[in-house]
């Protein structure tokens, strides 16, 4: 057989022989599983209500290496909502009906390592994963991780001076991965350019989310070219906040409502949270700013007596809480939030397990970086895109709706 690419050759064919597989195993399991926990479930006549049924057709799934046929296990559900009045039905959390392709090398290792598993455990590892370790040495390993941690490095010295970033996301990541001194934090910078394209703009690795490791990555940013975002988005608790009115002090702050609210019901009782939590809702949901106003107003009057520190986390916040209704309607549902930042990690955020041994900070980089790589293709622009390049022209817009001659409007409510 001729001599093939590396790329082409070991990695891909892992895939090609592992994946079908390792979907037909894992498929029967789940299936098995989802049986068995329903088992007792029966009719009138003593019959199973949940059982196996065959096969669904079979469908070309992509894989790295090229299409693989897979034939999924189909069951038999005859159980019925008691809300809907519908059948219930089983789906595969696996091989999702819309899904059309298997993980690929380049996302499951990035995986693995911020999992916890050190470069020792990866053949292992994969060996389950894609029932095939043929051909994955320690070498193969090391020299893909290298070529990460050198495309993390072009990445940070790229020039930003040719995009514009109009939107700007913020959140500081811990990663349980053990380093000499203490855990991997994780800063990191996702913008929306003036086309609604959501890009990731800086990673790095910070001290506790102070103040000073924001800084140096927004001057550094700075010094590459970047110019300074109309609004940014974070955690209300971050050292970012005050780095930003550094480095880029034109830029307007809105807090992360997904944060506030945890923090919000973390001050209060269990029994007053279901109802300050509806109250909030009221707040960030509100139709236009006055509402949101009358809102933060009814939420103090209700709670402030009794829980004062709790509602000063609103009261106190409410110009940077309430700052997205300045911008388009259509992207409301984007900034009140850190999401994009939030989703990304949401699979290795709240992990406990920790490399055995000490990891290396430049690998662990390197591996959220094709992480952040992986998951950005899936991205979507943010919504009606055409009005963000708008915000950077500095359009007014007064409760979500461009004003086209602003010197005839009120003045809006500070924001």
């Amino acid at each position: 057989m001729a001599d093939v690419p590396v790329s082409s050759s070991l990695i891909d064919e892992i895939v090609r022989e592992g994946a079908r597989r390792m979907l037909a195993e894992a498929l029967k399991a789940e299936v098995d599983a989802y049986i068995a926990q329903f088992s007792d479930q029966r009719d009138d006549d003593g019959r199973r209500l949940v059982v196996r049924n065959g096969y669904h057709a079979a469908r070309e799934v992509l894989t790295a290496a090229g299409a693989i046929e897979v034939k999924a296990p189909r069951v038999n559900d005859r159980r019925v909502d008691e809300v809907t009045g519908e059948r219930k039905r089983f789906s595969s959390a696996i091989l999702p009906p819309w899904a059309r392709k298997t993980p690929k090398i380049t996302e499951v290792l990035p995986l693995l390592y911020l999992h916890g598993l050190s470069s020792g455990d990866f053949v292992p590892a994969l060996g389950q994963f894609l029932g095939s370790a043929a051909g994955l040495s320690a070498p193969v390993i090391t020299k893909l991780t290298e070529q990460w941690k050198a495309e993390q490095r072009a990445f940070a010295d790229r020039d930003l001076s040719g995009v514009d970033y109009v939107y700007l996301w913020a959140d500081g990541v811990h990663v349980n991965v053990r380093l000499e001194e203490h855990r991997l934090c994780l800063l990191v910078m996702i913008g929306v350019r003036a086309d609604g394209r959501k890009e990731l703009i800086a990673l790095s690795d910070g001290y506790r989310e102070s103040t000073e490791s924001w800084a140096d990555l927004l001057r550094d940013c700075k010094r590459r070219g970047m110019r300074a975002p109309v609004l940014a988005v974070g955690d209300g608790a971050l050292g970012f906040w005050a780095a930003l009115g550094e480095v880029f002090p034109q830029a307007r702050a809105q807090r992360c409502w997904f944060h506030k609210i945890a923090n919000v019901l973390g001050a209060m009782p269990k029994s007053a949270q279901s109802g300050a939590k509806k109250a909030l809702a009221e707040i960030w949901n509100a139709e236009d700013k006055d509402h949101a106003l009358a809102a933060v107003k009814a939420f103090q009057a209700a709670y402030g007596a009794k829980y004062g520190k709790a509602v000063a986390k609103v009261v106190d916040d409410v110009d940077e809480l309430l700052a997205f209704y300045d911008f388009p309607a259509e992207h409301w549902v984007h900034l009140r939030t850190t999401n994009p930042i939030e989703s990304t990690f949401a699979t290795v955020r709240h992990r406990t397990k920790v490399t055995k041994g000490p990891g290396s900070r430049a690998a662990g980089l390197a591996m959220a970086f094709k992480l952040i790589e992986s998951a950005q293709a899936r991205w979507r622009a943010v919504n009606a895109p055409h009005l963000v390049a708008l915000v950077r022209a500095g359009a007014t817009f007064v409760n979500g709706k461009l004003v086209e001659r602003p010197d005839d409007q009120p003045s809006p409510a500070a924001a």
